[in-house]
């Protein structure tokens, strides 16, 4: 047995949406240098663009499109361009999600004063915004026979985090998605086709910086909570959810289907005493 060979995954085509973003960018440049064939798709064709050429310049192959994650025809077209470049799809990484401060409970802005358009799009983007593309580039590996869906969900959605009631109960949605998904591509089509997620602790990112972090650089007050109960005292850094993101890409993890795997320090192993 060739262990290297079992966490190859060179040759293969990689679509993750939310790929110009900080964690999926570093997911998408390792699925890169790791031989992959990548499709970058973001709402923004500037950030998506960049991400393209640093990738490039790195020595990878990557293509860029522009959509949205919520508009279907707009992943059905993404779809189009992805199968025209590289042929099929064999990795698809549900990467977009976010979360917006309209849908964060404060002091001043209690639950019962929530916009509800906020929540509800906030909903939408992280559940809808992995239904959608799984459609869509799951219909692909269907067809194949083969293909390995990792959709990335959150430590919040195993125990929901103050403030943020909706991106909790949005990701704890993917959880459950991925073991339906995964029963039913299984069953339905192919035991070659996994579906699993990973759940990230807490990683600074774009979306939470300002939560985590004062503008001089030291921890908010949520900040240094968090850090408090982690195990590991730190945040997490990007680089460290690619080994997960690469045993669950390539055929090291071809009997495993249905999982989540945790990458957060210990978070959810400490009670707290």
């Amino acid at each position: 047995m060739n262990v290297y060979e079992l966490f190859s995954v060179a040759g293969r085509t990689a679509v993750i949406t939310g790929g110009s973003g900080v964690l999926c960018g570093t997911m998408a440049r390792a699925l890169a240098a790791a031989g992959c064939k990548v499709a970058i798709l973001g709402r923004t064709q500037a950030k998506v663009g960049q991400m393209v050429d640093r990738i490039k310049g790195e020595g990878g192959e990557a293509i860029g499109v522009t959509a949205n994650v919520l508009d279907e025809e707009g992943i059905k077209a993404a779809r189009d361009q992805v199968m025209a470049a590289f042929g099929r799809v064999d990795i698809l990484v549900n990467g977009a999600g976010g979360n917006k401060a309209e849908a964060i409970t404060t002091k001043d802005q209690t639950f019962f004063d929530l916009d509800l358009q906020a929540l509800k799009d906030i909903l939408d983007l992280n559940l809808l915004g992995t239904v959608i593309p799984t459609r869509i580039f799951g219909a692909e590996m269907a067809k194949q026979g083969s293909g390995a869906v990792v959709n990335i969900s959150s430590a919040a959605s195993f125990r929901p985090m103050t403030r943020v009631m909706p991106y909790a109960a949005a990701k704890a949605a993917i959880n459950n998605f991925t073991q339906w998904m995964a029963v039913y591509m299984a069953q339905e089509f192919s035991p070659g086709i996994r579906v699993n997620a990973i759940a990230p602790g807490f990683f600074i990112a774009d979306q939470n910086r300002d939560l985590v972090i004062k503008p001089n650089g030291e921890y908010t007050e949520r900040g240094q909570l968090i850090v408090d109960h982690t195990p590991m005292g730190r945040f997490g850094e990007a680089e460290e959810l690619v080994g997960a993101l690469i045993w669950l890409a390539s055929d090291a993890s071809r009997f495993v289907t249905g999982t989540v795997v945790v990458v957060d320090g210990g978070f959810q192993a400490y009670p707290g005493v």
